[in-house]
């Protein structure tokens, strides 16, 4: 009983401790995540797991262990920040695979880049024919970005001189059953002119509601907890699903 408990609170102190740390390290380590990222996210995460369950040792000597190497990762950051031979050497740059149409052979043997990786790569993009391609980019997270030959490119409006009208971002009005006021504020509009919408889509009152967005042309999209749908599509061939 008393090892539960001293894991249980060892596990508040490590969940503790990787939250103040995941949010001084800020969203790099997800967003552009490289191979020396993952190990370190691996490394400071083991650190953790350790201080949770270890109880042949010291609490204190895996917080510290825990905080240095989240410290070491900050200090690198900001070495990386500002020093850009240094961002470099540990976090590369995008090399270029394919240039003009041509496979760049010496660039994907140095990088130990297989061809079969390549292909794959460019069918995720959505580019089954190689001969589309004009640039293949692959970047730092081991991502492959593609630029298509300008022929294969699809046609915008831009090119056909077509006036298009500005998009922007919807604003919430209800969110699971409740009224965001104020974003039903920030557009200009109250409660009385939001529930004769809701009123003429056939619903009395916001809880019916699940999702109701404004669109920046003046569309209201709103999605009820009931969707009266007369026919389901069924996608799984697994007959426990349906």
């Amino acid at each position: 009983m008393n090892e539960a408990a001293v894991v249980l609170v060892r596990s508040v102190i490590s969940f503790g401790s990787l939250l103040i740390f995941a949010r001084m390290l800020g969203k790099q380590q997800v967003s552009q995540i490289t191979f020396f990222d993952y190990i370190l996210g691996i490394t400071i995460g083991s650190i953790a797991a350790n201080l949770t369950t270890d109880l042949t040792s010291r609490s204190w000597t895996h917080w510290v262990g825990l905080a240095a190497w989240a410290l070491m990762v900050f200090f690198l950051q900001k070495v990386t920040l500002k020093w850009r031979k240094a961002s470099i050497y540990l976090d590369e740059e995008p090399v270029i695979v394919i240039m003009n149409g041509k496979i760049m052979e010496d660039v994907m043997h140095k990088l130990r880049y297989q061809i079969s990786d390549l292909q794959e790569q460019l069918r995720e993009a959505g580019t089954f024919d190689i001969n589309e391609v004009e640039y293949a980019i692959l970047e730092r997270d081991g991502k492959l970005s593609v630029l298509k030959k300008s022929q294969y490119l699809p046609v915008t409006a831009e090119d056909l001189k077509i006036t298009t009208p500005y998009k922007g971002l919807g604003t919430e009005l209800i969110y699971d059953g409740e009224v965001v006021e104020q974003n039903l504020t920030f557009v200009n509009h109250d409660r009385h002119w939001l529930d004769n919408q809701l009123q003429a889509f056939g619903y009395q009152s916001p809880s019916q509601v699940f999702l109701a967005v404004l669109a920046p042309t003046g569309d209201l999209f709103i999605d009820g907890y009931r969707d009266n749908l007369k026919k389901y599509v069924d996608i799984s061939d697994y007959n426990g699903l349906r």
